[in-house]
């Protein structure tokens, strides 16, 4: 059997001696301020505010946390255009999303809608719908630009390219 290791040895122990000084570090941190809108809530409007928004009823109109985290439940369906610092989705949204940050589309997730942010995650099974727009870290811009169409983007292609060979002649 296994037995605590105290002995003394010429009148001392094994044990190390306590530190006065010692304090403990605190690895609780504070919760985090979150808003919920359950399964049974409709809200048709303007949602704006300054914390964590959790969403897992329904929701028409406009959504704007432009420092925050919107988070769609699994059972959440939101019919709206979306700012925020970050934004995880596991339900359905029909709207534009704008992300200062990142946009985290889960494998239950649907988007159908623009997305225009820094960073994007889709996971396998997640259904995207819409033109994506993924912006340099560099011009974190708040205002809404909307991702251009294949035909637009290859005309502003050819122009880059004329303009690169009017530079080398």
């Amino acid at each position: 059997m296994l037995q605590p290791s105290e002995y003394t040895y010429n009148g001392k122990t094994n044990q190390p001696a306590p530190n006065p000084n010692f304090t403990p570090v605190k690895t609780v941190s504070a919760p985090v301020e979150q808003a919920t809108i359950g399964r049974t809530l409709v809200i048709k409007g303007e949602l704006s505010g300054a914390e964590a928004l959790y969403i897992d009823g329904r929701i028409e109109g406009k959504i704007s946390l432009p420092d925050n985290r919107v988070t769609i439940g699994r059972n959440g369906s939101v019919q709206a255009n979306i700012t925020a610092r970050e934004v995880v989705v596991m339900g359905k949204v029909n709207g534009n999303i704008e992300c200062s940050d990142r946009v985290d589309i889960r494998s239950e997730g649907s988007v159908t809608g623009d997305v225009s942010t820094i960073r994007i995650s889709v996971e396998d099974g997640a259904v995207l719908k819409g033109g994506i727009q993924v912006r340099s870290g560099e011009n974190k811009q708040h205002n809404q630009s909307q991702p251009q169409g294949k035909a637009a983007e290859a005309q502003k292609a050819e122009a880059a390219k004329a303009q690169a060979a009017a530079a080398h002649a």
